[in-house]
């Protein structure tokens, strides 16, 4: 554990980053598996849960979380999905 003040602050700040950062990754990947069981299934509600990942997915890419490549993949593999 740190002694000088300002490192003890920085501790606080990144375990507060952390559980964001982990809340929102979290919430990305709900929504993937959400879309793929779906998809798999033949669900009426592929559409707007392919949406959702992939709002999920942008707003993860927009906050750092994940790379752009990383991001455009993932959609690309669920819109591939959706079209079998």
């Amino acid at each position: 554990m740190p002694v000088i003040k300002s490192a003890m602050k920085r501790v606080r700040t990144s375990e507060k980053a952390t559980a964001r950062n982990r809340s929102q990754m979290s919430a990305m990947r709900t929504s993937i598996k959400a879309f793929e069981i779906a998809a798999t299934n033949n669900a009426e509600n592929a559409n707007e849960l392919l949406q959702t990942a992939y709002s999920r997915i942008d707003r993860a890419k927009s906050k750092g979380l994940i790379k752009a490549n990383n991001a455009g993949r993932k959609k690309s593999r669920l819109a591939k999905m959706l079209s079998k």
